[in-house]
């Protein structure tokens, strides 16, 4: 079951709850889509940013892609920046989901994001390709 980050549910969730304990950091994302080989931008990609969490798939971001082929300030949890510059920073796994549906195009792809980290999300959408008879 899909449930917003908002939804009410998730306030008596204890499975949520303890995620959003463990990540009171904050990392940024940004999705960008172009075709043919990143030379044209693609407006109106679907994206979805999930997560599951206890028994909940939760969204925390759901748009679409700008005419320019962005989208920026996704701002999402992560675990707190290492306290030392010897410690490893710890990541939180996101799934980003690419929807076009003029291409048939549905994608899924890993996010880690560590305390104020910037990613970006290359989507590459390749167009379909018709065969056209020869009239031989």
């Amino acid at each position: 079951m899909n449930i917003s980050v908002d939804d009410p549910i998730l306030s008596d969730d204890q499975a949520f709850q303890e995620f959003i304990r463990n990540n009171p950091g904050r990392g940024y994302l940004k999705v960008r889509a172009t075709s043919a080989n990143d030379a044209i931008p693609v407006a109106g990609v679907e994206v979805t940013v999930s997560k599951k969490i206890g028994n909940n798939n939760v969204v925390f971001f759901q748009g679409q892609t700008d005419n320019s082929g962005m989208i920026n300030g996704i701002v999402l949890a992560t675990p707190s920046k290492a306290s030392s510059d010897l410690e490893a920073p710890s990541f939180t796994d996101y799934e980003l989901r690419a929807v076009y549906e003029k291409e048939n195009f549905d994608k899924v792809y890993k996010i880690s994001l560590c305390c104020r980290a910037s990613v970006i999300q290359y989507i590459n959408i390749i167009p379909n390709v018709k065969e056209v008879e020869n009239g031989n």
